[in-house]
């Protein structure tokens, strides 16, 4: 390449930069992109230079010498590099060290909502509208150290009538409060710190380390539907939101997708308020603190097949306190514990090269179990005498091309669970309450499409569910959360509050940048 080409070719990137470029970042990236050009164009010129020529070749190299100097073109190079690199340097200067990125997500819904209560009286929605914002934050500091964040915001289209203040208003409970359309606040749904090295005291351990407010909604398998990336936990037992810490340690050099992960958080802090005689004292005549123990261990996972497990223990979870005349409070009684534990199996692709269709399904079941440990005098989920009580729920999943469309997926669900059964799924995003809390059945279809590459979205959803207890979406206690064969209910004030059957016909579409 001669020399003027290469000035031109430097001079050219600067202006195109700066005429284009809409912000410093944007400069940043593009002269970056001409300085990794530059140095592919080096290196091609130095594998030039180093192949044998011929005696012809050299003759004609030799004539030319005056014409085309190699290593006067490289040096050139090398200049108009540095020249870049500088330029790089006094944007970095410009821009005072901030290289926080940002990305969007933006979602409009519409839901269609019905329930048949247990005394065969209808409730309904047609049309509840719902804008949901995520404002996607992170950067990585070092090569092992990065930070993550998320703001998000959901909100019902207009004023909300139904807003009172005290009974079952628990939509901006910690757990949930960015899962629920309640007010128009912006909050911090996800901020944490990620720490990652290949070598855990001297052994080749991959690992990982976290902590602060952490993605734990969304997790695997409940992402598919979400059109979601897989958080940690396994969404059929845990989708709510949660502050704690993780460490990951993959053993992927033994068996191939092989690793643990330890988990531990707080869902709820006994703490005095501010402005007491001892601020931020354990007190002792309120709740005490609910925390979490539990690891995930995935023993096998190759791409295409893998099988999770996951376990975890809750102490000191709660039930909404009713009056004696039975007026619910927003106060709470703590009841007991709960055991957990899952195991799935996905299969990502079905068999090996039999068709593309098969190719790109996804198959999945999942099984999981629940055992309440109450308190001495309390009891939990319907529970006499503080006895505990085993809860089962299996979930089936199929996820396939649309073959109507290049992008587009099918999806379909089924999941039932047993009269005793209790995940901790608040969070998950079903408006007609957590399908896989369901003691009964529950049915859902979906098609998701993309309609420009991967950034805008449309899905429509159709949720089932066929209720065969009472209290699926309550707490842990006798109150919200006993379980009553529905059928058997014959209280008619009972009967017109307890919901036998739910309905969700969703639309949505979506922005993601």
């Amino acid at each position: 390449m001669r020399t003027p080409l290469l000035l031109s070719l430097a001079t050219t990137a600067l202006l195109t930069t700066s005429i284009h470029a809409e912000s410093m970042y944007d400069k940043f990236q593009a002269l970056e992109l001409e300085m990794n050009s530059l140095k592919k164009e080096v290196a091609q010129l130095k594998a030039q230079k180093s192949v044998p020529m011929s005696i012809d070749s050299e003759k004609d190299a030799s004539e030319n010498d005056t014409e085309e100097n190699p290593q006067s073109d490289e040096m050139e190079y090398k200049e108009a590099i540095i020249d870049l690199q500088e330029s790089v340097s006094e944007i970095n200067k410009a821009t005072s060290g901030s290289h926080l990125k940002f990305g969007i997500d933006y979602r409009f819904s519409l839901d269609n909502l019905s329930y048949t209560m247990a005394d065969k009286s209808e409730a309904n929605n047609d049309a509840f509208m719902v804008n949901r914002l995520w404002i996607n934050m992170d950067w990585s500091a070092t090569e092992n150290l990065s930070f993550v964040g998320q703001l998000a915001y959901s909100k019902a289209f207009g004023q909300r009538t139904y807003n009172d203040q005290i009974g079952y208003n628990f939509e901006n409970f910690d757990w949930v409060a960015n899962e629920n359309p309640y007010d128009d606040s912006l909050r911090v749904r996800s901020a944490y710190f990620f720490y990652i090295n290949d070598t855990f005291l001297g052994a080749e351990i991959p690992w990982t380390f976290s902590i602060g407010r952490r993605p734990s909604t969304n997790g695997h398998l409940v992402n598919l539907r979400d059109d979601d990336k897989a958080a940690s936990p396994m969404g059929h037992t845990i989708n709510v939101e949660f502050d704690g810490l993780s460490s990951k340690f993959s053993f992927d050099n033994w068996v191939d997708g092989m690793y643990i992960k330890l988990c531990a958080g707080r869902g709820m802090s006994n703490a005095a308020h501010k402005f007491t005689s001892t601020p931020y004292a354990t007190e002792k005549v309120t709740n005490p603190s609910i925390d979490l123990l539990g690891f995930i261990f995935v023993p096998y996972s190759n791409g295409q097949y893998s099988l999770s497990t996951q376990y975890y223990y809750a102490n000191n979870l709660i039930d909404q306190r009713f009056t004696s005349l039975g007026v619910p409070t927003q106060n709470f009684d703590t009841v007991g514990g709960l055991h957990s534990v899952t195991g799935n199996f996905v299969m990502n692709g079905i068999g090996s090269g039999i068709s593309d269709f098969l190719d790109d399904t996804t198959l999945f079941i999942s099984g999981a179990m629940s055992q309440t440990n109450p308190d001495a005098g309390q009891n939990m989920l319907g529970g006499q005498n503080s006895e505990s009580k085993v809860g089962y729920s299996t979930w089936v999943g199929i996820q396939t091309p649309s073959l109507l469309t290049d992008d587009g997926r099918w999806g379909f669900e089924y999941n039932q669970g047993s009269a005793y059964w209790r995940g901790i799924t608040y969070g998950e995003d079903t408006n007609i309450g957590s399908k896989l809390a369901t003691r009964g059945q529950a049915y859902e279809a979906y098609f998701t499409e993309y309609l420009i590459e991967d950034i805008l979205s449309f899905q429509i959803r159709y949720t089932y569910i066929d209720y065969e207890y009472s209290g699926s979406n309550g707490f842990f206690g006798n109150t919200t959360g006993a379980s009553m064969k529905i059928a058997d209910i014959t209280d008619p004030t009972m009967a017109a509050n307890v919901v036998d059957k739910a309905q969700d016909i969703r639309f949505y579409i979506r922005y993601k940048y």
